[in-house]
């Protein structure tokens, strides 16, 4: 018999109310306050002055899934340690940076797939990526040299490959840092645009503050872009949603 207009949107409604509450039963009135202060709390803990954490989702949505900002000058180090902090939290889940790089760490062993940063180093040893002058555009000339390159990364997807992007010292370093970051993400979107998925990629900038050693600062060959292939991170999983202790 034909389902009636009006009991399938009776339906979805109650389907909709019932779906809200069971997503909002794991976030019960100051279970997410108490994230956030015992968040705020490990943060500190670890060093992370300035790194804060949003437990909400995309929709705006209380969520025990922290997205965590801030912190993009801090050394992979740093940045772990925060990540496995805020992990251990008590009701917290999986943790995502607001750069896309990795979801917190586990005690598992970590891989270090240097062969791949060897191959992009190799590749850039004789040549570099250019760009227009004082600009983030890449010359059509580096096109295919970005080509070698992401076949060099593809091994080793999977992995967190930092883009780091250096000038040298013959401008104002505010100018120079911001050179070097919109150079970096340049790159970065080139290779996305080469299959590289995003997630996996960070893009900084550090303008003339680690010129090549035996150069000057001011010589024009520290204007250069580095690929660093971190590290891969076993992820402990966690049930998503599931409620936390209280």
């Amino acid at each position: 018999m034909p389902i009636r207009p009006s009991l399938a949107i009776f339906t979805g409604a109650a389907l909709t109310v019932a779906s809200a509450y069971l997503l909002a039963e794991p976030v019960a009135p100051g279970f997410i306050e108490r994230l956030e202060r015992d968040t705020a709390a490990a943060i500190v803990e670890a060093g992370g002055s300035g790194v804060t954490a949003r437990f909400a989702n995309v929709t705006g949505w209380p969520s025990r899934h922290p997205l965590l900002s801030g912190g993009e000058r801090l050394d992979e180090k740093t940045r772990a340690r925060i990540a496995r902090a805020v992990y251990n939290v008590p009701g917290v889940g999986g943790i995502v940076w607001s750069d896309g790089t990795a979801r917190a760490e586990s005690d598992e062993p970590t891989y270090q797939p240097l062969h791949c940063q060897e191959d992009v180093e190799g590749l850039l040893r004789t040549r570099s990526i250019r760009f227009e002058e004082a600009s983030s555009a890449i010359l059509p000339a580096s096109r295919m040299l970005l080509d070698e390159v992401a076949d060099a990364l593809r091994p080793c997807l999977g992995s967190i490959i930092a883009i780091t992007g250096h000038t040298d010292q013959s401008g104002p370093e505010p100018g120079n840092i911001a050179l070097s970051m919109e150079r970096a993400r340049a790159v970065r979107e080139a290779l996305v645009r080469r299959g590289i998925p995003r997630d996996g990629l960070r893009a900084s900038g550090v303008g003339s503050s680690q010129p090549v050693e035996g150069l000057a600062p001011t010589d024009p060959a520290n204007r250069r872009i580095e690929f660093s292939v971190i590290r891969t991170e076993p992820l402990r999983p966690t049930p998503v949603d599931t409620p936390g202790a209280r």
